[in-house]
């Protein structure tokens, strides 16, 4: 279940109330008559179930809630109530199975915005893996590929082309290449000065390493856990299991393969330095081609599904 939160201009209130009303999977409706001060205006209270969320929303935005007032949705993680256990078994469809365009749209805003957090956090997990490539350890490529931040750009991508918004693209792009370009010239001099004080070698890189070396010998293979990690972390995001992308974040080689081409660069090595970069772009492709098919997916099974629903109704 989503609770609502909504500022009404006084005007507007009954078509907001009738709105809701009239939307299966509602409950719980309070109004506040001139409870709000900033916007001022009335505040009206619901819950709705997941799978009715996306039309009520954008409902709302069809009123100008969005503009002369406010929309304000949360999760609920418990709620005790028969008319909310029967509001969700009105509302149609499986909430695991709806998408709300709306947050997912802002979530993947959020996660895609170039910032100091995030040039950290994807700069240390390259460094991390840095020290994975050259010791062959499997344990610190796991543990940079969890820290790695890079699928909140890969999905805005994916939902500003679904969604055809391009200041979401171009924000996301902007992360995804600026973030990886500095953390691997970070990580080449981290490298140079590791080298300075003997921690690691030129042996250490052109050495056997069974643990690490896929990362810049790129196959076909790579391409398809590419594919079948962004399937995975989508959905992740429109179910909002986001359990599930740690699983995705340690199954992709986007951070290792950044690191051990920064790595082999501070070396000369062009060989290492060519086949870590097709390894990142090949994963970082194929995330972003299944991130997009996954929702465009979603997006066209849902309408079906609403529109079957619709004409069994009338």
């Amino acid at each position: 279940m989503l609770h609502l939160r909504l500022i009404t201009p006084a005007e507007k209130t009954d078509d907001v109330v009738r709105l809701i009303e009239s939307t299966v999977g509602t409950t719980h409706l309070c109004v506040l008559p001139g409870a709000a001060r900033n916007p001022a205006g009335d505040v009206v209270l619901c819950d709705v179930a997941r799978e009715a969320g996306d039309e009520l929303l954008s409902e709302l935005q069809g009123l100008g809630l969005d503009t002369s007032g406010s929309i304000a949705v949360e999760n609920i993680d418990l709620s005790l109530s028969k008319r909310a256990d029967r509001a969700e078994e009105e509302a149609p469809g499986e909430a695991a199975d709806a998408v709300l365009w709306e947050h997912l749209t802002d979530a993947t805003h959020e996660e895609s915005t170039l910032s100091v957090t995030y040039l950290a956090f994807i700069t240390l997990a390259t460094m991390i893996a840095a020290c994975g490539v050259v010791l062959d350890n499997a344990i610190l490529i796991v543990g940079a590929m969890a820290v790695g931040p890079e699928f909140g750009p890969l999905a805005g991508i994916s939902t500003a082309v679904v969604q055809r918004r391009p200041r979401l693209a171009v924000r996301s792009m902007i992360a995804l290449l600026v973030g990886f370009a500095v953390a691997m010239a970070v990580t080449v001099g981290f490298s140079f000065f590791m080298d300075a004080v003997g921690l690691f070698s030129q042996e250490q890189l052109d050495a056997d390493r069974p643990q690490t070396g896929f990362v810049y010998a790129p196959d076909w293979f790579s391409f398809v856990v590419a594919v079948l990690a962004g399937a995975a972390g989508t959905l992740s995001l429109t179910s909002a299991k986001s359990g599930a992308l740690v699983g995705v974040a340690i199954s992709v080689t986007t951070v290792p393969a950044a690191a051990n081409a920064a790595v082999a660069l501070s070396y000369g090595d062009t060989p290492q330095t060519w086949g870590s970069t097709e390894q990142l772009l090949l994963n970082l492709l194929g995330i972003i081609v299944a991130g997009t098919l996954t929702l465009a997916a979603q997006k066209a099974l849902w309408s079906t599904h609403r529109e079957r629903l619709t004409r069994n109704a009338g």
